[in-house]
């Protein structure tokens, strides 16, 4: 008995081609579909090649099909991750300049404070004075 999943009977009729479901073409192993070819149907008269070929095809497909969503779903998840990590940084920068602008606000205000403690004891003249040892 011939078991073909619902997707390579899709792919087979999108081919135009209808498999008759007696041919040995499969081998049923651990619940998956064996290769075409597998458990001694290699030279059976009884399989015709064309329909082995195109059996292996529309599975080829139906494989390919599956990497590349695998494919894709990996890539989403990279640049899904990538894109946090790029808010992450971005949020990290911004709180960053934010801290940089009060350190520099501060940082003028002293700067401020400093040249007029310079300028009052710099326009005061020198101080003399007695100190007396007891």
């Amino acid at each position: 008995q011939l078991r073909l999943t619902e997707e390579e009977k899709r792919l087979l009729a999108q081919e135009g081609v209808t498999l008759p479901g007696d041919l040995p073409l499969t081998q049923v192993c651990g619940g998956t579909l064996g290769a075409v070819g597998s458990g001694g149907d290699r030279g059976d008269p009884s399989v015709p090649q064309a329909e082995e070929r195109l059996l292996k095809k529309v599975r080829r497909k139906i494989r390919n099909k599956q990497s590349a969503q695998d494919s894709r779903r990996r890539k989403k998840e990279y640049l899904d991750g990538l894109e946090s990590r790029a808010a992450a940084c971005s949020a990290l920068n911004q709180e960053l300049r934010k801290k940089v602008q009060e350190l520099e606000k501060s940082n003028g205000s002293l700067l401020r404070q400093l040249q007029a403690l310079i300028k009052e004891t710099s326009s005061k003249p020198a101080q003399t004075g007695t100190c007396v040892l007891v």
